[in-house]
């Protein structure tokens, strides 16, 4: 049997049916799980985390949406990752990790092998919980790192938190899709984000849906957008108080980057990832897209 995938949305799982996922993933027949949003015993949790340590074939894992609800299963979880060599994508937006349980889920994070794909919007992050990420971007010259990462969302982050999270943007080797959206940033962050953007030779997507930018920092990402060359292909300034002119200006300079770059490499899928539209678990919709490296079924929320 060919590795496969398993979607959940919301549902209450039985025993029976978290020990057959467990057998999915112990006999490699899983290669994405999406249980976004559902309802499991913390018996069948620890289960399922066991599971993930035990698979070869997993690639994709998505527990969105407050399945990871408590310290104790932070643990099962850090020790699942841990354990696991072939796991390249974690979603974890809506849960209530804050920064202690990021903490307990660091170490794991930090020394995994393939993991390249993370989502922690909507945590409860604050400046601590940054730190830590930022050690998962690590500069040039070091392992690979995070090429794609989501922490929309998490509005306790301060200044000085963003700043950190822009250096190490800045230097990172791998980071290609960095999704920022409905945090309130407001012009000065966005305009550290520029400088970084402009360092940066792998950045492609920068998302800042909804973070209280206005024309100063969209002027300023404007001038840089014509005057120093970058990889980036899209920049997300929805649902701010920018003109349509000046959000037009900045795509169309974009779209001619892209078009000079057509033919020279295939750009890399962006997986799929939940998308708030507005702060808070209750509001959530998905963008739907393919997973990175090998193509995964998208998953659609009806």
């Amino acid at each position: 049997m060919l590795p496969g995938s398993i979607h959940m949305s919301g549902e209450a799982l039985s025993g029976a049916e978290v020990k057959g996922v467990c057998e999915g993933l112990v006999g490699g027949t899983v290669r994405l799980l999406s249980l976004r949003g559902c309802h499991l015993s913390d018996r069948d949790f620890a289960r399922l985390c066991q599971g993930v340590s035990q698979s070869s074939s997993l690639v994709q894992l998505n527990l969105n949406l407050g399945i990871v609800s408590s310290g104790a299963r932070v643990q099962q979880l850090a020790q699942g990752l841990h354990a696991n060599r072939s796991l390249q994508s974690l979603f974890l937006h809506g849960n209530p990790l804050t920064d202690t349980g990021l903490a307990l889920l660091n170490p794991a994070l930090a020394v995994h092998p393939s993991l390249v794909s993370l989502d922690l919007g909507d945590c409860m992050l604050g400046d601590e919980g940054i730190s830590l990420i930022c050690g998962l971007l690590p500069p040039d010259g070091a392992k690979p790192g995070l090429r794609e990462l989501t922490l929309s969302a998490n509005p306790s982050v301060t200044c000085s938190g963003w700043a950190r999270l822009a250096i190490a943007v800045a230097h990172s080797s791998q980071i290609r899709t960095l999704n920022l959206d409905y945090n309130p940033l407001g012009d000065h962050i966005a305009s550290m984000l520029a400088v970084c953007v402009a360092s940066s030779r792998t950045l492609e997507v920068l998302d800042l849906e909804g973070t209280g930018l206005t024309n100063q920092s969209a002027q300023i990402l404007l001038d840089m957008v014509q005057n120093y060359p970058t990889p980036l292909k899209t920049i997300i300034l929805s649902e701010n108080n920018i003109s349509v002119d000046l959000q037009q200006k900045i795509a169309d300079l974009l779209s001619e980057g892209e078009e000079e770059d057509e033919g020279e490499g295939q750009e890399m899928d962006r997986p799929v990832r939940e998308k708030a539209t507005k702060p808070g678990p209750a509001f959530h919709r998905v963008l739907l897209a393919s997973s990175l490296g090998d193509s995964l079924l998208a998953e659609t929320e009806m």
